[in-house]
């Protein structure tokens, strides 16, 4: 489904990723585990053509999409939900989902999305700057679904959450994972990410110092403690 070899990215003259490389097949949740500041969000970027890199290859469903705009990889069938969620304050949360709503795919509609996040239906007429923010998570998350993606971006979905929440994420995230849709996860929490993620990377200072199945990871304690203090 997507695979990124070799990239570096720099923002300006800073140079944030150095060779970064990951794989996620179909139908798989994965992973990337990391401090703050490690590298997760650009890469996450980088592969959405936000901050294209400037070395290296990026496929997606045996396509090269290095440098892509942003706009054809969701065509495509790429979605992304950034960090600090983007959702569009002034707009109801019906509204936030029909602005995204394109056809085909795999038929994802309002109806359908409200079968994953009941708790929206019930606010579908509040205004997205009056919810929670659990309630944004979870509109950000139902609005990339409305682009019909076959892989979804998610960068940092727990941060922020209260631990019940981020359980209920989780469910939700596994329930897409049933629907067929292919999940890379950019995550601190580590161990929700290990709770729904077949497979993990750890990145640290632009690199991925480590990539194993999700048993490997919490069997190795000493990778953990040495890039992610867990």
């Amino acid at each position: 489904m997507l695979e990124v070899e070799g990239i570096h990215t720099y923002y300006g003259l800073s140079h944030i990723l150095f060779g970064v490389s990951l794989e996620v097949r179909q139908g798989e949740v994965v992973c990337l585990l990391g401090r703050n500041g490690a590298g997760k969000t650009t890469t996450m970027k980088s592969i959405m053509g936000l901050v294209p890199p400037k070395e290296g290859r990026i496929v997606f469903k045996g396509e090269e999409v290095t440098g892509k705009a942003p706009y054809l990889l969701a065509r495509m069938g790429m979605g992304y939900v950034p960090d600090d969620r983007r959702i569009f304050a002034d707009l109801t949360v019906g509204e936030n989902l029909e602005i995204a709503s394109r056809e085909g795919g795999n038929g994802w509609t309002k109806e359908k999305v409200y079968e994953i996040f009941p708790a929206l239906q019930a606010i579908e007429g509040r205004k997205g700057g009056c919810l929670s923010g659990g309630e944004q998570k979870m509109l950000a998350i139902a609005r990339a679904l409305m682009t019909n993606p076959d892989l979804l971006l998610l960068d940092e979905p727990t941060e922020g959450l209260a631990p019940v929440l981020v359980r209920s994420l989780e469910e939700q995230i596994m329930k897409l994972k049933g629907e067929g849709i292919t999940v890379l996860l950019a995550e601190q929490n580590v161990r929700s990410a290990l709770r729904i993620s077949d497979r993990g990377y750890i990145i640290d200072n632009g690199q991925i110092r480590y990539e194993g199945s999700i048993e490997e990871l919490r069997e190795n304690e000493e990778i953990r403690r040495k890039y992610l203090l867990v």
